[in-house]
């Protein structure tokens, strides 16, 4: 049982169609509150379908945001997304924060380093190197703190060292205070089995082929765009693929089902690793009538 105290901030974390939505509906319902995005791509418009974003009939049942007020083209980081969200940690009505972004939660409880952006032509400089050949460019410390034999980490600590003079160790060690302590919120990550969670992700599918998803890709089709971070919505970069003639629609749901399914395992992994603190509510075996406490 789960105890919901009506006042206190309230974080949904699990994987992608695991049910935070309407976990956050039934919270909004029974004490009130603004559902507030936790999602990196649902910040973004164009792909309201693709992304799962709230559709009418949930925007109607509770107040809702940071959901869609992201142009598309642009970029948008976890320190953006930081921003947005505080305003909503005092005053005004209660913030149910729901999401599958780890590091939007991690950020928002641990609090985050600002190191500014890899200029691209750093980027561009690293991947050319080899991976000693990067380590040899960190410092010890940062060193012993990251996995070397990832070579993404390792590019990532290379390129923070070379722009700011700075070691990646030294900027997390002057990482803020959080926004939001993890004691002053109640929080519950998703727990379900894989076998419900991939036939969730299945069905969800299509049915948002059926609520006209391919019709949301031929209106992005003209300003399609890898690079976008938008882009890498999952079932984006499919259904251009098949409206470009490269796949069948078969093909391009049957790879979006794939990559979902995939998308999920990585999450539940970092919430297992980093969300030891938190609640874990199985979503597919509990009444959510009985599986939570609400205090007056």
């Amino acid at each position: 049982m789960i105890e919901i105290a009506p006042h206190k901030p309230v974080l949904i974390a699990g994987p992608t169609a695991s049910g935070k939505s309407a976990l956050a509906l039934h919270i909004a319902a029974q004490q009130g509150g603004v559902i507030v995005n936790a999602d990196a791509l649902q910040v973004f418009d164009g792909w309201r379908i693709v992304t799962a974003r709230p559709d009418d009939h949930d925007l109607g049942l509770a107040s809702h945001a940071l959901y869609g007020h992201v142009p598309f083209d642009a970029p948008y980081s976890t320190g953006q997304w930081l921003r947005d969200v505080t305003p909503f940690l005092s005053g005004g009505q209660r913030p149910i924060i729901v999401g599958g972004t780890g590091l939007n939660f991690h950020a928002l409880t641990q609090g985050l380093a600002e190191i500014p952006a890899t200029d691209p032509a750093l980027r561009s400089q690293g991947k050319l190197l080899s991976l000693n050949d990067l380590i040899d460019g960190i410092d010890a410390e940062t060193a012993r703190k990251i996995d070397t034999q990832n070579r993404m980490r390792v590019q990532r600590a290379w390129e923070v060292q070379q722009q700011t003079g700075r070691s990646i160790a030294d900027w997390q060690d002057s990482t803020p205070p959080a926004s939001l302590p993890l004691s002053d919120a109640t929080l519950i990550t998703l727990d379900v089995s894989t076998d419900w969670l991939n036939h969730r992700i299945e069905r969800r599918f299509d049915v948002m082929l059926s609520q006209g998803a391919l019709e949301e890709a031929c209106a992005m089709l003209e300003v399609w765009n890898p690079a976008h971070q938008s882009s890498k919505a999952i079932g984006a970069p499919e259904l251009i693929a098949h409206l470009r003639g490269e796949i069948s629609l078969d093909q391009a749901r049957e790879a979006a089902i794939i990559a979902s399914r995939q998308y999920a395992k990585r999450q539940r992994t970092w919430f297992r690793s980093k969300h030891k603190d938190w609640h874990r509510y199985d979503i597919s075996s509990t009444d959510m009538s009985t599986g939570l406490s609400f205090l007056p």
